[in-house]
């Protein structure tokens, strides 16, 4: 076997906002590239806006003469197909863990993918310049964590390195950082930990597709990792899809990374080891594997995690639909969602009994609502259902996925908490003080019981508790779960709102609603303070008469309507109502708009009160 000292492929790992892509920024900076932005890699207004990563993404820097490509990975276990197929890339990760937070459950999930596909591994303790560092602690934490996630002896022998990815600084010791240089020691320790990729001296071209890309001027990109023999622009390649079927292809096009730009390859030849993207293959998919026309020769493809959670995504059927949107039928929102499937292999979409509604799969719930943001910022207008969780029977049993949830609260709330998670059927498996008053829970929660916690959450600990979750895997079904202890203010009548009506209902519960909005019978107009749902009038006006009442002059207030974002509307659903997505505006609604069809069907529900 033969090995190419000049590359080095690796990728950062890290639960959510513990650094990841400021690092990479760091590392592109002292390499000599100009970047113009903070977070250069998070180049969607969508990541801008959250402030995570959803696409995995590469570069390249240049460290001597090793070419270290890097594949920045998002962090939310939602994105997790991301993680996976960024991890068949390389050939080896750097963990970041925060230096006060330590290791969360979405560390525990990207460091158990990385382990799986026996990756050598450079642990970074990133932030040791906060006021609540505790380097010591968490590097232990970390070990703790290599082993009950069955590491080997060799992969719990890692290098550890401290950073301050903000200042783009690294050392060998904590104390050190704020004196080092540099990123020099992170570079020297990914060059020697790191090994260089190795092939077999004339074996014949192989490259996995582990992600796709678009071109205005060529069309359709493959990112592949080339891990046999060697492809330039012109030659021809087999196209190898999972089902065995194979293709001759031409490679029109092909590129290698630099910095942040893709440099088109000219005459120099790609080989093992090496980065590139492909054009000229209109059919491409992830997981397909670019071979030699004459021998070819399929790699495993990618694999992912089965999703966990489902909604159905359908066109918009409310009275106000096609005012906000250009994208209304069912074949455009069914296109959409087809072209969805071909670079996001964590999602799956499934037919429905009704022609205009599509059962759509994913890893969590923000995973799907980016889907659904997405959609709407491009024009669709659509209507959304209740997240559900996704069951299967195992030797016989209703098995439902479970997630293991790290809650950071302050110690005054941990009582109210603990009601709340414990109604939910979650089991408390640690506690522990956190300092500064702060304590941190570990549980194991059934993901159904997740489904409209962290609103709950948020108003419990007066906005100060902080929620990370990961899937744990499956268990037997937990029985009911209530969710939402409220019901819903539902609109009687179509109409514009009137401010003497929502002044009314304002005692009734919180109101979404405010004075003018247009409102349609069957709409959500607010959360109703009783557990029932209530229909109300949110258009009565005021009847005007010539007596003048002694107390119009005191001033009443209307108090501001409560804004739900689309994450936020998606969890406070039950299972009868939905949400109407346009470009413009997110609106709550019955699954059955008439008031008399819904009291039939409560009727219907409940026999022996119909009975009476």
């Amino acid at each position: 076997m033969l090995n190419r000292a000049d590359i080095r492929n690796i990728a950062i790992v890290a639960h959510v906002d513990h650094g990841k892509t400021t690092l990479v920024d760091a590392m592109l900076r002292q390499s000599g590239t100009d970047l113009g932005t903070e977070r250069a890699l998070d180049n969607t207004d969508l990541e801008r806006e959250k402030g995570i990563t959803i696409l995995a993404k590469n570069t390249a820097v240049g460290y001597g003469d090793v070419t270290v490509n890097i594949v920045d990975t998002p962090g939310h276990a939602d994105f997790g197909g991301e993680v996976e197929r960024g991890l068949t890339m390389v050939d080896g990760v750097l963990l970041l863990v925060d230096a006060s937070e330590g290791p969360l459950p979405q560390t525990r999930f990207v460091l158990r993918k990385s382990l799986e596909a026996r990756l050598p591994i450079v642990v970074a303790i990133n932030k040791v310049d906060r006021n609540d560092a505790r380097p010591a602690e968490v590097l232990d934490a970390v070990y703790d964590l290599f082993i009950n996630l069955g590491a080997s002896e060799d992969q719990i022998d890692f290098p550890v390195v401290y950073c301050n990815a903000r200042s783009g600084q690294a050392a060998l010791s904590p104390e050190e950082v704020g004196d080092a240089p540099g990123l020099k020691i992170l570079f020297e320790l990914l060059v020697s930990h790191v090994p260089a990729p190795v092939y077999e001296d004339g074996h014949p071209f192989q490259a996995l597709v582990a992600n796709l890309d678009a071109s205005p001027y060529v069309g359709r990109l493959a990112i592949c990792r080339v891990h046999q023999g060697w492809v330039k622009k012109g030659d021809m390649a087999a196209c190898c899809k999972p089902d065995g079927s194979v293709q001759r292809v031409r490679v029109s096009q092909l590129y290698f990374t630099e910095a942040l730009q893709r440099v088109d390859a000219g005459e120099r030849a790609a080989g093992p080891g090496d980065i590139i993207a492909i054009a000229g293959i209109p059919d491409v998919m992830i997981g397909d594997t670019l071979a030699d026309p004459d021998d070819p020769r399929p790699l495993p493809p990618v694999r992912v995690d089965e999703p966990a959670i489902s909604m159905t995504v359908g066109v918009n059927t409310s009275p106000l639909a096609g005012r906000e949107g250009n994208k209304l039928t069912a074949r455009l929102v069914k296109g959409r969602l087809d072209a969805e499937l071909v670079g996001n292999v964590s999602v799956r979409v499934l037919p429905t009994d009704r022609p205009d509604t599509w059962e759509v799969q994913g890893r969590g719930e923000l995973a799907l609502a980016v889907l659904v943001e997405l959609m709407r910022r491009e024009g669709y207008e659509l209507t959304v259902g209740k997240p559900q969780v996704l069951t299967k029977t195992i030797d016989g049993t209703l098995c439902e996925p479970v997630e293991r949830v790290s809650l950071d609260i302050p110690e005054e709330h941990l009582g109210t908490i603990t009601q709340l998670l414990s109604a939910r059927k979650g089991r408390m498996q640690h506690v522990a003080g956190h300092g500064a008053g702060w304590a941190r829970t570990d549980w194991l929660v059934p993901a159904r019981g997740l489904i409209g916690l962290r609103s709950q959450l948020l108003t419990e600990s007066r906005g100060t508790a902080q929620i990370h979750h990961v899937l744990e895997g499956w268990e037997p079904w937990q029985g009911e779960i209530r969710t939402r202890q409220n019901g819903s203010l539902v609109a009687d009548r179509p109409g514009r709102c009137a401010t003497y009506a929502l002044l009314n209902l304002q005692e009734r519960g919180t109101l979404f609603v405010a004075p003018t909005a247009e409102v349609y019978e069957g709409m959500i107009v607010g959360e109703n303070a009783r557990r029932d749902d209530m229909d109300v009038n949110p258009t009565k006006e005021r009847k005007l008469t010539n007596m003048r009442s002694s107390t119009a002059e005191e001033l009443v207030r209307l108090t501001p309507a409560r804004s739900l974002s689309l994450e936020q509307a998606l969890d406070w659903l039950r299972e009868d109502e939905c949400a109407e997505v346009t470009p413009a505006s997110v609106r709550l609604r019955k699954l059955v708009l008439p008031q008399a069809d819904r009291a039939r069907a409560r009727a219907k529900a409940r026999p022996d009160t119909a009975e009476r």
